[in-house]
């Protein structure tokens, strides 16, 4: 059995503020925010002591109740950067690198199962030790989650950690049923959103045990892929292995990123996304080459900072267009956050695999597969003989595709 530990600092952006005044983040009330958008600025960050008077860490300035005063200090990226690698620095100070997953800025996996043992320590006594180290080398404070997998360690830490003085919770076997399962609402759980928690609901599943419990069929039907992970997660099951994550950076791999122009949300940033699928499987069609890891990211505007990057492992290989999509799709519905502003998007293929022939896909018949194939093949033949702009589906005509613009400046027509 592996003993994983998920690691993250305490109110990261407001902590930071607080420790480089030489001000307790557990006293002092203090909000990040751009103080130049006027009221309706959105916070980055507010301290622990802020939260622990009910005040959200995203919100705006006009929701912070009247009757609470604080200070409002602006976001210094460079200052948080720094922050977290030396927090990093920490953590290798007691594992190898291979054994380190980071997740965000303020947030990792630590595999310590090789480590126990050359320590002499409990996987929790470890988890204490290097928390406080963080706490006295940094000023940061940290929260703790432990098991025997990344998805189980996580959620102790989400759901449990906070509660105690020492910031640590370990769940174990028992605490699937005991604790998962009593969850509600579904929001709560790493990786289910507003949107796809609706759509849950729309299904009877209102708990996580009504998830465990469900036909993992049916759930692959309504989500595909994720449905699957849904199920598993909601069991407790996660097969990752942090060794295997720092060895698949090193595999060969596909990448595609754009800085956008000015603010995207939702639908709009969708489309984009679409478009950048369709360039990412063109590449993969020209190299004849399938994929069988989708990784999307999306960062918000400087203003507000912060973002994401999440990543699904496929039971099979694919290089079609609609099942990548779908793929980006419930990943972003389940991961971004209503109204931020998006400025950067990076789609990632790996896994990389030569195509060896039509593989029938669990959630689309032959025939709609071999369609797709057809009709990209026509639309490769096209574009590779007369240039990328000479055959255009109709949401590339749309105000805010990019498509045609990007297509200019790589490449996209022949003299």
């Amino acid at each position: 059995m592996r003993h994983v530990l998920c690691i993250d600092l305490k109110s990261f952006f407001a902590s930071c503020e607080c420790v480089e005044r030489g001000l307790d983040p557990f006293t002092t009330p203090l909000v990040v925010a751009n103080k130049k958008q006027g009221n309706g600025a959105i916070t980055l960050a507010v301290s622990p002591f802020l939260k622990s008077q009910g005040v959200p860490g995203r919100t705006r300035l006009y929701q912070i109740p009247k009757e609470i005063s604080y200070q409002i200090v602006p976001p210094r990226m460079k200052l948080y950067i720094q922050k977290s690698k030396e927090v990093i620095s920490i953590y290798l100070d007691f594992i190898d690198i291979v054994d380190l997953h980071i997740y965000s800025i303020d947030e990792c996996f630590l595999d310590v199962t090789s480590y126990l043992k050359y320590y002499h320590k409990s996987d929790i006594e470890l988890a204490q030790e290097i928390l406080k180290t963080i706490e006295e080398k940094t000023g940061l404070t940290a929260t703790c989650g432990i098991s025997h997998n990344p998805l189980l360690a996580k959620l102790a830490m989400d759901l449990e950690a906070k509660k105690y003085k020492n910031g640590i919770a370990k769940w174990t076997e028992k605490d699937i049923q005991e604790k998962l399962w009593k969850v509600h609402p579904l929001s709560k759980v790493w990786g289910i959103g507003t949107r796809l928690e609706k759509r849950l609901q729309n299904l009877g599943i209102d708990t996580m045990k009504d998830l465990a419990l469900a036909n993992e069929n049916v759930l692959i039907q309504k989500f595909g892929v994720i449905g699957k992970e849904l199920w598993e997660h909601a069991n407790g099951i996660d097969r990752t292995i942090i060794s295997e994550l720092s060895h698949e950076a090193k595999e060969k791999s596909l990448g595609h990123s754009q800085v956008l122009m000015k603010n995207y949300y939702n639908e709009d940033a969708l489309l984009i996304i679409r478009e950048m699928v369709e360039v990412l499987t063109r590449r993969l069609r020209t190299l004849n080459e399938e994929t069988a890891r989708i990784g999307l990211g999306i960062s918000y505007s400087k203003e507000v900072g912060g973002g994401f990057h999440h990543c699904m492992t496929l039971p099979a290989s694919t290089d079609h267009v609609s099942q990548i999509y779908d793929i980006c799709q419930s990943l972003f519905e389940r991961f971004y956050e209503i109204s931020m502003p998006i400025r950067r998007i990076s789609i990632s293929f790996s896994r990389l695999s030569p195509k060896l022939g039509q593989q029938l896909n669990l959630f689309e018949s032959f025939e709609s597969q071999e369609k797709e194939d057809k009709i990209y093949a026509t639309l490769d033949e096209i574009q590779e003989r007369y240039g990328k702009n000479s055959i255009l589906k109709t949401s590339s005509l749309l105000p805010n595709s990019t498509a045609r613009a990007r297509n200019q400046t790589i490449g996209g027509h022949h003299e």
